[in-house]
């Protein structure tokens, strides 16, 4: 994991914001030496049930009509 000085990534802090995003890798961030912050990636949201599945599966057919015709449904008997 890379380590650099608050001041250094104070000047250069967009350029080490975008090269972690393209290389995933964190960066420590010091003071005197000593550890304060961590820059990590950020992970994809992914809270949005809706389309969580797409082009995972394809439907292909009828899904509405049943399986078995309904003489055969033991409910109506």
């Amino acid at each position: 994991m890379k380590t650099m000085p608050a001041g250094e990534f104070k000047a250069r802090c967009l350029r080490v914001m975008e090269q972690v995003r393209t290389t995933r890798q964190p960066v420590v961030i010091t003071k005197r030496g000593k550890p304060v912050a961590k820059l990590v990636p950020a992970d994809k949201n992914s809270d949005d049930i809706f389309g969580c599945l797409k082009g995972v599966f394809e439907i292909v057919g009828d899904i509405e009509s049943p399986v078995v015709p309904p003489e055969d449904w033991e409910a109506l008997r």
